[in-house]
């Protein structure tokens, strides 16, 4: 299949509504319907097509790595768990890279002598080159959006108070004796309730820490 093929049939993808993706997951993981697996493979093709675009390659090179990326996006959605509330593209982005990422260390050697593989500031760069830079991008902000995403879903689960402060303290940049004031509190409360809520994340988040 031609790049220009593969774009052409992209274009036919429409975006789903999360009612529809919701009512998707379910027939899927519920259900073991198998159209509805198929579906959300098609959906999020621009995902993959849009994680291979990111490496200027011969298109050859980006068949290659849509194909790749297909299969990880294959294996998220067998692995992804609709109920925990973590968005799919964050999940599924993960192992799509990792996909494209093996596939261009197994196949370095046979690129390297590719002329023009990518412009860096005006110079010619090969692949060993770019996929060093490129694995160190993609892990570390794949691990970020991750772990962002896992914050904030552990945030949620924090008490109304300790929430507050620490919303206020980290994210609002709030001075404690203001948000003292503000919350009707003592300076020692809000310190205490900083304290636990830390304490709270900590034990939340523990679990995936230590396995990232």
């Amino acid at each position: 299949m031609l790049l220009s093929e593969y774009l052409t049939e992209l274009k036919k993808v429409r975006t789903l509504t999360p009612d529809e993706e919701l009512a998707l997951w379910q027939g899927y993981k519920a259900g073991g319907d198998l159209a509805c697996r198929r579906r959300l493979i098609e959906s999020y093709q621009p995902l993959v097509f849009k994680t291979a675009m990111r490496w200027r390659l011969p298109e050859a090179v980006i068949l290659d790595l849509i194909q790749e990326g297909t299969v990880g996006l294959i294996e998220a959605v067998e692995n992804y768990d609709h109920t925990r509330g973590i968005a799919f593209s964050l999940f599924a982005v993960h192992r799509i890279r990792g996909r494209m990422l093996n596939h261009l260390s197994r196949e370095d050697d046979n690129l390297l002598h590719i002329d023009g593989v990518m412009a860096t500031e005006g110079r010619q760069v090969s692949i060993a080159d770019s996929l060093v830079d490129a694995q160190a991008e993609v892990a570390a902000q794949a691990e970020q959006n991750y772990l962002v995403e896992e914050l904030r879903l552990a945030m949620g689960r924090l008490p109304a108070k300790e929430q507050q402060v620490l919303s206020g303290v980290y994210l609002d940049n709030c001075e404690p004796k203001d948000l003292a004031a503000s919350m009707e509190l003592s300076v020692s409360h809000i310190y205490r309730l900083q304290k636990q809520g830390i304490r709270r994340l900590r034990g939340m988040l523990s679990k995936l820490m230590g396995n990232w």
